[in-house]
């Protein structure tokens, strides 16, 4: 399966929701793909109002989040653009807190799910298994010049590959570049999405954020810059446990 999405779509599903305790933040998704209980990759936007705060939680399906915007903190760990999030299934986090500016962020899973239990108040509703949370180094994305101006292609290991699949990957690309991404195997998907430049794509120009979704059972993508250049994101996200198998 491989699923694309785009930022027009994104800014047609945005829309305003507010929680049960009064917590107001905004939406949209950006990739969709139904809600099959095993794949139904999914990709939204989260923007939080300056000093909001989003209560500790868990979700049932691995997640990354990477924040795009703003600044705040992930429980004791500060966050800007651009920082990696990743939490794995029944791992509680946060509180998410936004700074003086606000702070935006993509949701990223293989596995639609919708809604989350709060902390403490839905802790019976934690199943036991392995816990995973991890943050990368904050970095920025590539300045249009300094893209243009390359010559190669750099992988820089973010999160570096783990047993259960996971890792997190930036790829950066000189004008017309071409790559082969890394290998889906072993994992529950991967997302390649360009930060700055841009990516082509089955005869598409993909540009800032806009993802796309590679199923683990398909051969590894090739990848080519656009004409400018591309410094790209590539996220794989772990398989399930089998304590959660049933869950």
């Amino acid at each position: 399966m491989i699923v694309t999405g785009s930022a027009k779509h994104g800014q047609s599903r945005r829309r305003k929701l507010r929680l049960e305790d009064g917590f107001e933040y905004f939406k949209g998704e950006w990739l969709e793909a139904g809600q099959d209980p095993h794949l139904s990759p999914t990709m939204f936007l989260i923007e939080q109002c300056p000093h909001s705060k989003l209560a500790t939680h868990f979700h049932r399906q691995n997640e990354f989040q990477v924040v795009v915007e703003g600044g705040g903190t992930f429980g004791a760990h500060y966050v800007q653009a651009i920082t990696v999030h990743y939490a794995g299934a029944y791992t509680g986090y946060g509180p998410i807190v936004a700074g003086e500016n606000g702070l935006s962020y993509f949701t990223i899973r293989s596995v639609f799910e919708q809604g989350a239990f709060m902390l403490p108040q839905d802790r019976d509703k934690m199943v036991r298994g392995p816990k995973k949370q991890m943050h990368s180094q904050t970095y920025p994305a590539s300045e249009t010049a300094a893209l243009a101006a390359r010559t190669g292609d750099e992988t820089i290991e973010l999160f570096p590959a783990q047993h259960d699949g996971v890792a997190a990957t930036r790829l950066l690309l000189p004008p017309d570049g071409e790559v082969t991404a890394p290998a889906g195997a072993g994992s529950s998907g991967q997302y390649i999405m360009p930060v700055a430049g841009s990516l082509m794509h089955g005869g598409r120009e993909f540009t800032r954020w806009e993802p796309i979704f590679v199923s683990a059972d398909e051969p590894p993508l090739p990848l080519r810059a656009g004409a400018g250049g591309a410094d790209v994101l590539y996220l794989r996200l772990a398989t399930r446990p089998a304590e959660y198998a049933s869950a």
